[in-house]
Protein backbone atom coordinates (compact mmCIF):
# COMPACT_ATOMS: atom_id res chain seq x y z
CA UNK A 1 0.00 0.00 0.00
CA UNK A 2 2.86 2.41 0.29
CA UNK A 3 4.04 1.66 -2.75
CA UNK A 4 0.36 2.88 -4.09
CA UNK A 5 0.44 5.70 -1.91
CA UNK A 6 3.40 7.14 -2.84
CA UNK A 7 2.73 6.37 -6.96
CA UNK A 8 -0.71 7.94 -6.68
CA UNK A 9 -0.88 10.52 -4.08
CA UNK A 10 1.14 13.08 -5.64
CA UNK A 11 -0.59 13.23 -8.66
CA UNK A 12 -3.65 13.58 -7.98
CA UNK A 13 -2.33 16.34 -5.42
CA UNK A 14 -0.81 18.09 -7.86
CA UNK A 15 -3.95 17.35 -10.39
CA UNK A 16 -6.36 18.87 -8.36
CA UNK A 17 -4.24 21.93 -7.43
CA UNK A 18 -4.04 22.80 -11.18
CA UNK A 19 -8.25 21.94 -11.35
CA UNK A 20 -8.67 24.88 -8.69
CA UNK A 21 -6.03 27.01 -9.91
CA UNK A 22 -7.84 27.13 -13.52
CA UNK A 23 -11.18 27.00 -11.26
CA UNK A 24 -10.52 30.31 -9.40
CA UNK A 25 -8.20 32.48 -11.40
CA UNK A 26 -11.02 33.94 -13.57
CA UNK A 27 -11.70 35.83 -9.97
CA UNK A 28 -8.90 37.51 -10.59
CA UNK A 29 -8.69 38.08 -14.07
CA UNK A 30 -12.27 39.93 -13.55
CA UNK A 31 -10.04 42.83 -11.80
CA UNK A 32 -9.39 44.03 -15.73
CA UNK A 33 -10.97 41.76 -17.82
CA UNK A 34 -14.49 43.06 -17.52
CA UNK A 35 -13.40 46.62 -18.37
CA UNK A 36 -11.41 45.01 -21.41
CA UNK A 37 -14.20 43.58 -22.81
CA UNK A 38 -16.70 46.10 -21.46
CA UNK A 39 -18.57 43.72 -19.67
CA UNK A 40 -21.18 44.33 -16.94
CA UNK A 41 -20.52 42.63 -13.55
CA UNK A 42 -24.13 40.61 -14.29
CA UNK A 43 -22.96 39.68 -17.34
CA UNK A 44 -19.47 38.79 -16.41
CA UNK A 45 -21.35 36.49 -13.15
CA UNK A 46 -23.78 34.47 -15.81
CA UNK A 47 -21.24 33.99 -17.31
CA UNK A 48 -19.00 32.64 -14.67
CA UNK A 49 -22.17 30.75 -13.70
CA UNK A 50 -22.38 28.55 -16.89
CA UNK A 51 -18.92 26.73 -15.74
CA UNK A 52 -21.06 24.76 -13.48
CA UNK A 53 -24.29 24.28 -15.72
CA UNK A 54 -21.53 22.04 -17.74
CA UNK A 55 -19.65 20.32 -14.57
CA UNK A 56 -23.42 19.48 -13.28
CA UNK A 57 -24.81 18.07 -16.52
CA UNK A 58 -21.90 16.25 -17.53
CA UNK A 59 -20.47 14.84 -13.94
CA UNK A 60 -22.69 11.43 -14.17
CA UNK A 61 -22.20 10.72 -17.64
CA UNK A 62 -18.36 11.73 -17.59
CA UNK A 63 -17.93 8.70 -14.54
CA UNK A 64 -20.07 6.17 -16.36
CA UNK A 65 -17.73 6.87 -19.74
CA UNK A 66 -14.35 6.48 -17.87
CA UNK A 67 -16.27 3.04 -15.76
CA UNK A 68 -16.09 1.65 -19.38
CA UNK A 69 -13.08 3.47 -21.47
CA UNK A 70 -10.79 3.26 -18.06
CA UNK A 71 -9.18 5.61 -16.05
CA UNK A 72 -5.96 6.73 -17.59
CA UNK A 73 -7.48 7.50 -21.46
CA UNK A 74 -10.46 9.25 -19.31
CA UNK A 75 -8.60 11.48 -16.85
CA UNK A 76 -6.09 12.25 -19.40
CA UNK A 77 -8.68 13.25 -21.68
CA UNK A 78 -10.20 15.72 -19.13
CA UNK A 79 -7.20 17.16 -18.56
CA UNK A 80 -6.04 17.70 -21.60
CA UNK A 81 -9.26 19.49 -22.47
CA UNK A 82 -9.83 21.77 -19.84
CA UNK A 83 -6.34 22.88 -20.30
CA UNK A 84 -7.30 23.80 -23.41
CA UNK A 85 -9.96 25.55 -22.94
CA UNK A 86 -8.72 27.35 -19.98
CA UNK A 87 -6.12 28.10 -22.11
CA UNK A 88 -8.58 29.68 -24.85
CA UNK A 89 -10.53 31.67 -22.21
CA UNK A 90 -7.53 34.12 -23.25
CA UNK A 91 -9.23 34.33 -27.12
CA UNK A 92 -12.83 35.48 -25.61
CA UNK A 93 -14.12 38.94 -26.94
CA UNK A 94 -17.25 39.55 -24.78
CA UNK A 95 -19.75 38.03 -22.58
CA UNK A 96 -21.05 35.64 -25.03
CA UNK A 97 -17.68 33.72 -26.38
CA UNK A 98 -16.74 33.95 -22.73
CA UNK A 99 -20.09 32.10 -21.08
CA UNK A 100 -19.96 29.45 -23.60
CA UNK A 101 -15.89 29.21 -23.07
CA UNK A 102 -16.59 28.56 -19.54
CA UNK A 103 -20.16 26.16 -20.11
CA UNK A 104 -17.66 23.89 -22.30
CA UNK A 105 -14.46 24.60 -19.93
CA UNK A 106 -17.15 22.79 -17.22
CA UNK A 107 -18.08 19.99 -19.34
CA UNK A 108 -14.16 19.30 -20.20
CA UNK A 109 -13.83 19.20 -16.39
CA UNK A 110 -16.68 17.69 -15.52
CA UNK A 111 -16.18 14.46 -13.85
CA UNK A 112 -12.18 14.97 -12.74
CA UNK A 113 -13.16 15.27 -8.90
CA UNK A 114 -15.50 12.46 -8.72
CA UNK A 115 -13.78 10.22 -11.45
CA UNK A 116 -10.57 10.35 -8.91
CA UNK A 117 -12.34 9.12 -6.17
CA UNK A 118 -13.80 6.52 -8.59
CA UNK A 119 -10.09 5.60 -9.20
CA UNK A 120 -8.98 5.50 -5.86
CA UNK A 121 -11.64 2.79 -5.07
CA UNK A 122 -9.99 0.77 -8.02
CA UNK A 123 -6.84 0.72 -5.71
CA UNK A 124 -7.65 1.25 -2.05
CA UNK A 125 -9.22 -1.34 0.25
CA UNK A 126 -12.18 0.08 2.32
CA UNK A 127 -9.92 0.99 5.10
CA UNK A 128 -7.68 3.49 3.28
CA UNK A 129 -10.61 5.29 1.66
CA UNK A 130 -10.87 8.01 4.17
CA UNK A 131 -6.73 8.65 4.13
CA UNK A 132 -6.32 8.56 0.81
CA UNK A 133 -9.16 11.38 0.23
CA UNK A 134 -7.99 13.58 2.81
CA UNK A 135 -4.17 13.47 1.36
CA UNK A 136 -5.63 14.21 -2.01
CA UNK A 137 -7.92 17.26 -0.34
CA UNK A 138 -4.23 18.76 0.50
CA UNK A 139 -4.37 20.16 -2.81
CA UNK A 140 -7.12 22.68 -2.19
CA UNK A 141 -5.64 24.66 0.61
CA UNK A 142 -2.39 24.82 -1.65
CA UNK A 143 -4.19 25.96 -4.33
CA UNK A 144 -6.14 28.74 -2.26
CA UNK A 145 -2.65 29.86 -0.44
CA UNK A 146 -0.75 30.34 -3.53
CA UNK A 147 -3.46 30.52 -6.47
CA UNK A 148 -3.43 34.25 -5.70
CA UNK A 149 0.18 35.20 -5.70
CA UNK A 150 0.78 32.74 -8.66
CA UNK A 151 -2.96 34.35 -10.42
CA UNK A 152 -1.34 38.71 -9.62
CA UNK A 153 1.86 38.15 -10.93
CA UNK A 154 0.96 36.90 -14.07
CA UNK A 155 -1.56 39.03 -14.41
CA UNK A 156 1.53 42.20 -13.61
CA UNK A 157 3.24 40.80 -17.39
CA UNK A 158 0.45 43.01 -18.78
CA UNK A 159 1.52 44.12 -22.21
CA UNK A 160 3.84 41.27 -22.81
CA UNK A 161 3.96 39.79 -26.35
CA UNK A 162 0.84 42.01 -26.75
CA UNK A 163 -1.20 40.49 -24.82
CA UNK A 164 -3.05 41.40 -21.27
CA UNK A 165 -2.52 40.33 -18.31
CA UNK A 166 -5.37 38.50 -18.08
CA UNK A 167 -4.72 36.81 -20.98
CA UNK A 168 -1.05 35.74 -20.16
CA UNK A 169 -2.51 34.13 -17.18
CA UNK A 170 -4.77 31.96 -18.32
CA UNK A 171 -2.57 31.10 -20.96
CA UNK A 172 0.66 30.42 -18.56
CA UNK A 173 -1.68 28.53 -16.20
CA UNK A 174 -3.59 26.54 -19.08
CA UNK A 175 -0.09 25.07 -19.62
CA UNK A 176 1.44 22.71 -17.29
CA UNK A 177 -2.68 21.16 -16.91
CA UNK A 178 -2.46 19.95 -20.55
CA UNK A 179 1.42 18.75 -20.38
CA UNK A 180 0.21 16.75 -17.22
CA UNK A 181 -2.49 15.40 -18.50
CA UNK A 182 -0.21 14.03 -21.71
CA UNK A 183 1.90 12.71 -19.06
CA UNK A 184 -1.28 11.13 -17.11
CA UNK A 185 -1.74 8.93 -20.39
CA UNK A 186 1.68 7.47 -19.73
CA UNK A 187 2.17 7.56 -16.35
CA UNK A 188 -1.33 6.00 -15.06
CA UNK A 189 -2.33 2.55 -14.76
CA UNK A 190 -5.94 1.94 -14.73
CA UNK A 191 -6.24 -1.32 -12.49
CA UNK A 192 -3.90 -3.36 -9.72
CA UNK A 193 -3.28 -6.25 -12.11
CA UNK A 194 -1.74 -4.04 -14.77
CA UNK A 195 0.98 -2.18 -12.34
CA UNK A 196 4.60 -3.05 -13.41
CA UNK A 197 5.62 -1.31 -10.13
CA UNK A 198 3.83 -4.12 -8.19
CA UNK A 199 4.94 -7.47 -7.63
CA UNK A 200 3.50 -10.70 -8.64
CA UNK A 201 2.39 -11.36 -5.31
CA UNK A 202 1.32 -7.53 -4.24
CA UNK A 203 -1.18 -7.90 -7.44
CA UNK A 204 -2.70 -11.12 -6.44
CA UNK A 205 -3.18 -9.93 -2.68
CA UNK A 206 -4.55 -6.78 -3.50
CA UNK A 207 -7.08 -7.71 -6.71
CA UNK A 208 -8.28 -10.63 -3.99
CA UNK A 209 -9.08 -7.66 -1.05
CA UNK A 210 -10.83 -5.14 -3.36
CA UNK A 211 -13.07 -8.29 -5.27
CA UNK A 212 -13.95 -9.61 -1.87
CA UNK A 213 -14.85 -6.25 -0.87
CA UNK A 214 -16.92 -5.94 -3.78
CA UNK A 215 -18.11 -9.33 -3.43
CA UNK A 216 -19.56 -8.14 0.33
CA UNK A 217 -21.24 -4.50 -1.60
CA UNK A 218 -23.23 -6.22 -4.02
CA UNK A 219 -24.16 -9.00 -1.65
CA UNK A 220 -26.06 -6.07 0.71
CA UNK A 221 -27.68 -4.72 -2.65
CA UNK A 222 -26.80 -3.40 -6.41
CA UNK A 223 -28.75 -0.35 -8.37
CA UNK A 224 -29.18 -0.24 -11.62
CA UNK A 225 -28.37 3.17 -13.66
CA UNK A 226 -32.02 4.14 -13.68
CA UNK A 227 -32.67 3.41 -9.62
CA UNK A 228 -29.44 5.26 -8.64
CA UNK A 229 -30.63 8.68 -10.73
CA UNK A 230 -34.10 8.25 -9.31
CA UNK A 231 -33.02 8.00 -5.72
CA UNK A 232 -33.16 11.58 -3.97
CA UNK A 233 -30.43 10.82 -1.84
CA UNK A 234 -28.00 10.50 -4.90
CA UNK A 235 -29.35 14.43 -4.98
CA UNK A 236 -28.57 15.21 -1.82
CA UNK A 237 -24.87 13.86 -2.05
CA UNK A 238 -24.42 16.06 -4.78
Amino acid sequence: MRKIYWRLLPFAILSYFLAYIDRINVSFAGLTMRDDLSMSSAAFGFALGTFYWGYFIFEVPSNLIMEKVGARLWIARIMITWGILAGITATVAGATSFGIVRFLLGVAEAGFFPGILLYFTYWFPSYHHARIVSGFLIGLPVAVALGAPISTALLGLDGLFGLRGWQIMYIAEAIPTVLIGVVTFFLLTDKPEQARFLSGEEKIWLTERLRSERRAKDAVRTFSLWEGCTTPKFYCCR
